[in-house]
């Protein structure tokens, strides 16, 4: 399901000399500090078996990175390169080759575009900034794919993570990201939340049996569980080795990510259906008894609340420059702006019905969607209406991705321009609602039904 391009001329060339260097001489080699990242990310190169005191060209691709001079031994250490912004999903090469003779040796690099939590990362903001073949050019020749079939009601949004896409439907599910091969599913607690994804292990919450789970990502094997007094409907967040969540029996909970240890938890005044968001080292929660906390990552101790005009029911906090965004729903129909550090209220904006929906920020722009009907983007630091779409009853939170904003409604799935706000693309399901949150990343939008069909979108236009 990657974007693919086919090897440029100048490339091949490359691959063709490098290939030919280690066939002559197969001494020279390179070792990479990861093997796998987004765009932009940061490499550093490390080789051996060069020749002694030479100059050597570290590429990514066609790209020359990096100049690097080898030491009496033939070897450097940590030349550091960076992922170009343009560098599509799929297999890259990374060589070095010496100056004086072309000679060298190269090794693969797999950019990926996860999107491996609810809120993408954990501060919430449901935007992907890595997204490059998706955009407001081609958005409109996205095509099914490819469709997944789990049987029961899907109402939580997919992670993403080395290729493999996590539902949580009844069960757990694990799909091959091109093949839609269904690679391993777990029945354990059954009626499970948005999973999240972190150094391969997959936690996800159980609302039948009261616990969160953290599985093998790449066997579904339990690792370990962690059982509260109350259903667990509420999405983990993963954030420094630490696992937050909540849960119905009004605690806000932190967990070692790698033991389930309890680090500590925190007393709200009803239940947590929300996803903590995590910035700057604090937890900021969501409760129905119609507060957003703040709270030290570190101790859970209380820094401050902020009581809003409804429930904090299913949506989620996001922090973004400074600003935490939540909604309230129920006799509260309000997006506010909450100074992230003291609490204080920046604006507030009202909305005609209750806003179940999680915020997305990106680009000094919120979008929510509300009750109301409508899908709206206000100023990120004002509050003010930028566009609103009135587009029907939208059922899910929405998502950002390289100036698209993608949203499910009733038994659609739409594509908005993130500045202008007029529709780009839709696609009619006609299978159910589509509660579950869509997912962009590599060059996918992945989403589900309550019909129990995951739906895999990619286009057919290059950007």
């Amino acid at each position: 399901m990657y974007h693919t391009r086919f090897f440029s001329l100048a490339r091949f060339f490359l691959f063709a000399c490098v290939a030919a260097s280690a066939t002559a001489h197969s001494s020279p080699t390179i070792t990479l500090s990861e093997n796998s990242g987004p765009p932009t990310s940061h490499i550093f190169v490390s080789g051996q078996g060069f020749e002694p005191n030479v100059g050597v060209n570290v590429f990514f691709d066609t790209k020359n990175e990096a100049l690097v001079v080898t030491d009496g031994n033939g070897e450097f250490k940590n030349a550091k390169i960076s992922v170009p912004v343009s560098a599509p999903p799929g297999k890259h090469s990374v060589a070095a080759l010496q100056r004086n003779n072309d000679e060298g040796a190269q090794t693969r690099f797999l950019v990926e575009t996860d999107w491996s939590q609810f809120g993408f990362n954990a501060n919430n903001t449901r935007l992907n900034p890595f997204e490059n073949v998706l955009s407001p050019r081609n958005v409109d020749s996205l095509q099914l794919r490819a469709t997944f079939q789990t049987g029961s009601f899907t109402s939580t949004a997919p992670a993403v993570s080395n290729g493999i896409v996590y539902v949580a439907s009844g069960n757990l599910y694990a799909f091959d990201m091109h093949s839609g091969k269904v690679l391993w599913s777990d029945a354990t607690g059954t009626g499970l939340s948005s999973p999240a994804v972190a150094k391969g292990i997959v936690y996800v919450g159980s609302y039948n049996d009261d616990k969160l789970y953290a599985l093998d990502a790449k066997t579904g094997a339990k690792i370990w569980d962690y059982t509260t007094s109350g259903p667990v409907d509420c999405p983990p967040t993963v954030a420094d080795g630490v696992v937050y969540f909540g849960s119905d029996d009004n605690l806000v909970r932190a967990l070692d990510a790698a033991t389930g240890a309890l680090l500590w938890s925190f007393p709200t005044g009803n239940l947590i259906r929300s996803a903590p968001a995590v910035s700057n080292g604090i937890v900021f929660v969501g409760s129905v008894d119609n507060s957003l906390y703040a709270l030290n990552a570190k101790t859970g101790k209380k820094i401050w609340s902020y009581l809003t005009d409804g429930e904090i029911f299913i949506s989620s906090p996001a922090v973004s420059d400074g600003i935490v965004y939540v909604a309230s729903c129920d006799s509260g129909r309000t997006v506010f702006a909450l100074n992230a550090s003291t609490g204080d209220l920046v604006w507030k904006y009202v909305t005609g019905d209750g806003i179940q929906a999680s915020p997305a920020i990106a680009n000094g722009v919120v979008y929510v969607a509300s009750a109301d009907g409508n899908l709206y983007a206000l100023d990120a630091y004002s509050g003010t209406l930028l566009w609103k779409y009135a587009g029907g009853f939208y059922t899910s939170s929405p998502a950002v991705a390289n100036g698209v904003v993608y949203i499910g409604g009733s038994d659609q799935v739409y594509g908005f321009d993130a500045t202008k706000g007029t529709l780009l693309w839709s696609y009619t399901t006609d299978t159910g609602f589509q509660y579950a949150s869509p997912t962009v990343a590599n060059g996918a939008v992945i989403t589900g039904s309550d019909a129990g069909t995951v739906f895999a979108f990619a286009p057919t236009r290059n950007p």
